[in-house]
């Protein structure tokens, strides 16, 4: 079974800078569309930034600008930088990824998977 596993969430002031990694463990064949999540207290979770295998990106309005998503398909890893932090980025951010598994020494049907959750919390 595919696991993602988030790491670099924390506490930071305003204006400070955190840089979020996700990294696809287990037997996978390919990975397609990636993207971070973000949900905070009371809020519906919201898709933050999403890109595609050929390198197609998209970010909800409030963040572009600051944030920037990247991946390294070879590591099966997603990023995400984050800059000029403000009290309302603060939530848990999720990585989310569409993948293709191996099992059996077989390609089997692709799904989409979650990770476990960052906190981020952006105060003075």
């Amino acid at each position: 079974q595919v696991q993602l596993v988030e790491s670099g969430g924390g506490l930071v002031q305003p204006g400070g800078s955190l840089r979020l990694s996700c990294v696809a463990s287990g037997s996978i064949f390919s990975m397609d569309d990636m993207g971070w999540y973000r949900q905070a207290p009371g809020k519906q979770r919201e898709l933050v930034a999403l890109i595609t295998t050929d390198d197609r990106i998209s970010y909800v309005d409030s963040v572009k600008g600051r944030f920037t998503i990247s991946r390294d398909n070879a590591k099966g890893t997603v990023f995400l930088q984050m800059n000029s932090l403000k009290p309302e980025d603060t939530a848990v951010y999720f990585c989310n990824a569409v993948v293709t598994p191996v099992s059996g020494g077989r390609i089997r049907a692709k799904y989409n998977t979650w990770g476990q959750g960052t906190q981020v919390t952006v105060s003075s």
